[in-house]
């Protein structure tokens, strides 16, 4: 008997909004996780530093300028003249989101942790299946390119006779018997 899986705090469409593809990798910014977590973005990004060594490359990482002007139009974040940000943000990879709840070590972040590689996981599978529908479309586009020309042909000659059938006989094509060549 399986034991079905507790409620979640947050609906896995909104965790699944907040993650985006940079550098080929699955991301989520330092900004949704603080909120995912509740806790301050400085305050959360303060942790994240005095334990840089959890955080390799393939853990989290900065974003440059340009990656983060191109996810402000993609995203729609406006542009405030007032406070704002004043660094870069912080890039969590799905290992690097697990290690964040383990810095902050409280119930919520750990929770909130397993709904987010939860919602990475089925993003996964997703371009999974994704990227095997589209390996099959691939080998079907190239057989069919491949036999086109052969299957044209064969294609004819089948219509051609379907033709041939469909159209009413002559007066001669219609006698029934043998032809003795006596008239």
């Amino acid at each position: 008997m399986s034991k079905a899986p507790p409620k979640s705090l947050i609906p896995s469409e909104r965790i699944e909004g907040m993650i985006y593809v940079i550098r080929d990798q699955k991301i989520i910014l330092d900004q949704d996780l603080s909120v995912l977590y509740e806790v301050d973005t400085g305050h959360f990004n303060r942790a994240i530093k005095r334990n840089q060594g959890r955080f390799p490359e393939d853990f989290a990482f900065q974003l440059t300028n340009e990656e983060w002007l191109n996810l402000k139009c993609q995203i729609g974040i406006s542009r405030s003249t007032w406070g704002g940000r004043r660094k870069l943000p912080m890039a969590f990879t799905e290992h690097g989101v697990a290690m964040a709840a383990n810095l902050l070590k409280s119930k919520r972040a750990i929770s909130i942790s397993v709904e987010i590689v939860r919602a990475f996981i089925k993003l996964r599978e997703f371009l999974s299946s994704k990227k095997e529908l589209s390996k099959e479309v691939t080998e079907l586009r190239s057989f069919v390119l491949k036999h086109a020309q052969k299957s044209d042909q064969e294609f004819r000659k089948v219509w051609q006779a379907i033709e041939k059938l469909s159209t009413p006989l002559t007066k001669e094509e219609s006698r029934i018997g043998f032809d003795t060549g006596q008239n």
